[in-house]
């Protein structure tokens, strides 16, 4: 039996310019997640990947069309709205940490429940709970300065997944990373897909590291140029088809859009 979608996008469009100079960072594109799932969109610099992603997260509007997420067509929401379900429905994990200097890891987890008003016991469970499974108990009291860029983006985590959002967007996670660090955080976010049945969709051009979804949607010139499903592929399989498609695609697919 077919899971209920978290995300639908239906024919969205993201046009810039005038009419005798349009461009169409997207274009006519149409896709489902459904619950639990792990998806990775990947493409060319300028594809459109970011800006679909920006549309999806609330930061930037379509043109045309419609974004629904867990039920709300996102598209129509509006001023203190649009500030309340970003913070009720979605997690972030961007690639630059976004992590406030002045607290501790502790507190910059729990900031995002202090908002909410959750109860200051249920607040110390779920810190803990989060931390543990991204092992980063160890550095609860240290402040980001402290620590390392692999750590930090742990952290970085641990905010996105703590509040149980109904939907993670993921936005080049591993690019300011080192090798090792990344391999470390891909495969702490893949572990709390699974544990959390969490629901991901993430944008990366690195082909390693989407290996870990289950699917990815490849995108060029706005629309939707392929989609690869693991199935029943080992990672190393997977990464090949990814690399496969990366060579056909052409261009600069190692570029951030």
């Amino acid at each position: 039996m077919k899971m209920a979608a978290i995300l639908e996008v239906k024919n969205a469009e993201k046009y810039y310019g005038s009419k005798a100079n349009l461009t169409k960072a997207i274009d006519q594109l149409s896709f489902n997640v459904e619950k639990g799932e792990f998806v990775g969109i990947m493409g060319a610099s300028g594809s459109g990947k970011t800006t679909l992603l920006n549309c999806i997260a609330t930061i930037d509007r379509v043109s045309a069309g419609n974004i629904i997420v867990g039920g709300t067509d996102i598209t129509t929401l509006k001023g203190d709205a649009v500030n309340a379900f970003r913070r009720e429905k979605l997690g972030f994990i961007f690639q630059e940490f976004n992590l406030l200097d002045t607290l501790t890891t502790y507190e910059n987890i729990a900031l995002a429940l202090t908002i909410r008003k959750t109860a200051p016991k249920e607040i110390d469970k779920l810190v803990h709970d989060v931390a543990e499974k991204l092992d980063i108990t160890s550095q609860l009291e240290k402040y980001p300065y402290q620590m390392s860029g692999g750590q930090k983006q742990r952290v970085a985590c641990a905010r996105a997944i703590v509040t149980k959002p109904e939907l993670i967007l993921a936005d080049e996670p591993t690019g300011a990373l080192d090798s090792k660090s990344a391999r470390q955080l891909i495969s702490a976010i893949s572990k709390l897909h699974v544990e959390l049945n969490a629901t991901i969709l993430m944008v990366t051009h690195d082909a390693f590291t989407a290996s870990y979804a289950q699917r990815i949607l490849f995108i060029k010139d706005g629309r939707i140029f392929n989609e690869l499903v693991r199935g029943n592929d080992d990672r190393k399989h997977f990464f090949e088809k990814i690399i496969d498609i990366q060579t056909v695609l052409g261009g600069e697919t190692d570029d951030a859009v």
